[in-house]
Parts: C-alpha cells; structure tokens; sequence
C-alpha cells in the first residue's frame, strides 16, 4: 500500500544517517509521524527483505544498518586531502571567531560611550554646579561670614559634648553587658533580641566617624589656643 511504501521511505531516510540503530531507535526518531513501533518494525522487516538495508541478529536483538556498497568510501590520499581541508577550515573559523570577538568588544565600548546628546546634558549639568561653587566661593572670598563664632562655638561644644557622652555610654554598657553575659548560658543575640536592645551597627550607625571628627576638633582648639 502507498502508506506501507511512506512509511518504508521514511525509516530509509533514518538510515542514511548510516549508524547502527534497533527498531526502538527508529521508532523513536519517527515520533513526529506518527509511526507505532509495530510500523516500524514492519517497514524494517520489509526493507531488510528487499534488500535495500542490511541487519545483523544478536539474540533477540536487530541491529539495522544502510547499506554500505551505497556510500563513497574515500583512499587513504582523499582522506589525507580532507583532513587537511578540515585543518584549514579550523583555522579559518579560529579567524573568524577571533575577528568577531573584537567587533564584538568594539560594539560594547561604543555602547558604553556616551550619546551627543547625554554629553550636552551632562556639559549643562557641570556647568550649572561649577556656576553654583563659583558664587559660594566670591562670598568666602567677600569676606562674609556664614556661621558666627559663637554659634560655631555653640555647636561644637554641643557635639563634643554629646560625643564624649555617647563613648562613655557604649563603655558602661559594655561592662554591664560582659559581666551580666560572662556566665550566662544564653546566646548573646538572642538574649539582646529578648531585651529590644540595638547596637549602633543595627541602625546603620558608626561612631568611628564622629570620633574622628572630635579629635580634629580638639586638635584644632590647642592649635588656635
């Protein structure tokens, strides 16, 4: 029958792939048609009773096979000259490879570059800022005077004052908090979760900083003195 005929073409083509394959191999490959296993053991049978493939048994086993007296087997010399076409077409491909890594590297640093008009933007931008420290620094040059000395000397006394606070209060705590937690069965973070207590870290606080600001502080006080 003409779909009998089909489904014999069909299995053939497989063939040509020219490996070895059991009727589950085909069947598998011919999924897309539709094809049963029954089908395709079938058309192999019938292939292989013609002629037009060869099998070997193993067992139970068919192992289905194109027939060989079909393909050009080329010498050793056609062998030689098709390595050496191959070797070639590596090194050409390698090239190939090679000069579109670099139109490749090239493109990403043209997209990394910035367009005309983001550069006029940011030209404006610099300006307007570079106008802006141009007039704070004619005021300082004017002689004005931004902060008084006495409100200057207010703030500073507050901030040295509530510096020093802060490290003696982190000082007392931490002696409190290593003798109530020296023997203490009780892990250290969850007995401080128990009791709500936060560090400066918790809030995103470091007291380095300030720190280092009164000790500037106070070294430019002796100065001045």
């Amino acid at each position: 029958s003409m779909q009998s005929n089909n489904d014999e073409w069909t299995i053939a083509m497989i063939l040509q792939q020219n490996r070895p394959l059991n009727s589950q191999n085909v069947a598998d490959a011919l999924q897309k048609f539709s094809l049963k296993k029954t089908a395709v053991q079938k058309g192999l049978d019938a292939l292989a009773d013609s002629g037009q493939i060869s099998f070997k048994e193993y067992g139970k086993q068919k192992i289905y096979l194109a027939r060989q007296d079909q393909f050009d087997i080329p010498n050793g010399e056609e062998l030689e000259e098709m390595k050496k076409a191959n070797s070639k077409l590596q090194e050409e491909l390698a090239e190939q490879k090679k000069i579109t890594s670099e139109v490749e590297s090239e493109i990403k640093g043209l997209q990394s570059n910035l367009t005309l008009d983001e550069i006029r933007s940011k030209e404006a931008r610099l300006q307007s800022e570079v106008q802006e420290m141009e007039e704070k620094l004619k005021k300082l040059q004017s002689g004005v005077i931004l902060v008084k000395p006495e409100d200057k000397k207010i703030i500073e006394e507050t901030f040295s004052e509530k510096t020093n606070q802060w490290r003696k209060r982190k000082r007392m705590f931490k002696e409190l908090w290593d003798n109530i937690t020296e023997n203490s069965p009780k892990d250290q973070k969850e007995f401080k979760e128990e009791l709500g207590l936060e560090y400066d870290e918790d809030v995103d606080v470091n007291f380095q900083p300030y720190s280092e600001m009164l000790a500037s502080l106070n070294k430019r006080r002796k100065v001045s003195r």
